[in-house]
């Protein structure tokens, strides 16, 4: 990767989530599934886990140790919405830190409390900005792999807004011995969806049989469903936002997203279990691989860096799909909002 002013940025992220990576790997081994999966609190941003709370002590302990001091940086993650900020070095003023480092310490606990499958830690840098710190103001972000137990391989993403795919640092480590190897990125570069992996989220039972629908009308637009020659869309519900990413990023998914913020307005559900700023703060890793996320609508994501805020998003692995689905998605959003009142203002 070519020097850049925010390489060191870079690293540290990287650093911080093998930190965690490796004790959370140690705390698999030495705690119950029981234990781990417990309750520990519940915020406005989710369920946290006793899980959970293993990262959270790690990610504190290291930035107070880590973290350069001529920058200082406000911590944006789950369990941290109390009004205390997170500032580094410690006592410093929000509104006088540099950055604004948006964290998921675990993105998918469920499924690696139940050692089902990976995780990801998630981080995102931005230049703090005194109006209001957006998505969009992320330069720096890294993603890190948290496997199961029976797992050796973690893959490692990260990179620097603007570099595009050359200036991604990706590879796998083996957790057992810390060796590396290079990771290949290159989201599909299929024209249609015949015989490919695309979907999307219906992780919980709120909004899925709407979600459903939208799904199964879109594929019909596009195809036609229940003739003798099947599209064969595969449908892979990888609860993890960070974790869909990664499957764009490396080719296994043409089309991934997450239209639950809108269903669950719709339908007048107050739920907190939807894709927030945290979850997808590593967007723009795909973006700069040569993939491509935005709104439903076809416009940049812009939300604030918070844990609160309702995320809907879609990722394709290129224009060329994504430019196939954008009509008839939108114009299937746009009846939804038409069959149900009260109903949330129609996006221009």
């Amino acid at each position: 990767m070519t020097a850049h002013p925010l390489d060191q940025f870079r690293s540290l992220l990287c650093q911080l989530q093998e930190a965690v990576r490796a004790k959370l790997v140690t705390a698999r081994h030495e705690r119950s599934t029981d234990d781990l999966a417990a309750v520990a609190e519940i915020t406005v941003a989710d369920t946290i886990y006793q899980i959970d709370k293993v990262s959270e002590a790690v990610i504190l302990e290291w930035f107070a140790a880590y973290w350069p001091a001529d920058h200082p940086v406000e911590l944006v993650m789950e369990g941290a919405e109390g009004g205390d900020a997170h500032t580094f070095p410690r006592g410093t003023a929000a509104a006088a830190c540099e950055f604004v480092c948006i964290l998921d310490p675990i993105d998918g606990t469920r499924n690696l409390m139940y050692d089902k499958r990976s995780a990801w830690m998630l981080a995102g840098l931005a230049r703090r900005r005194a109006e209001g710190t957006r998505l969009g103001d992320i330069v720096v972000a890294a993603m890190t792999e948290l496997p199961t137990t029976k797992q050796w391989a973690s893959d490692q993403i990260s990179g620097i807004r603007g570099c595009g795919p050359r200036g991604l640092v990706a590879d796998r480590c083996d957790v057992r011995s810390g060796h590396r190897e290079p990771l290949a990125l290159r989201p599909s570069q299929a024209t249609d969806f015949r015989h490919g992996f695309a979907s999307i989220a219906k992780f919980f039972p709120e909004g899925k049989t709407t979600l459903a629908r939208i799904e199964e009308s879109l594929w019909e637009a596009l195809y036609g469903l229940g003739q003798s020659a099947s599209p064969v869309v595969f449908d892979d519900q990888y609860m993890t936002t960070g974790g869909q990413l990664y499957e764009l990023m490396t080719g296994h998914d043409r089309m991934l997203g997450d239209l639950r913020p809108l269903v669950h307005a719709w339908l007048g559900l107050e739920s907190s279990l939807v894709c927030h700023p945290y979850d997808i703060c590593t967007c723009l890793l795909l973006d700069e691989s040569g993939g491509l996320v935005e709104d439903p609508f076809g416009r940049p994501l812009d939300v604030p860096l918070d844990t609160t805020s309702p995320v809907s998003w879609m990722g394709y692995g290129n224009e060329t799909l994504a430019a196939q689905v954008r009509p008839i998605l939108q114009r299937l959003i746009r009846e939804e909002l038409a069959q149900n009142d009260p109903a949330p203002e129609q996006p221009s």
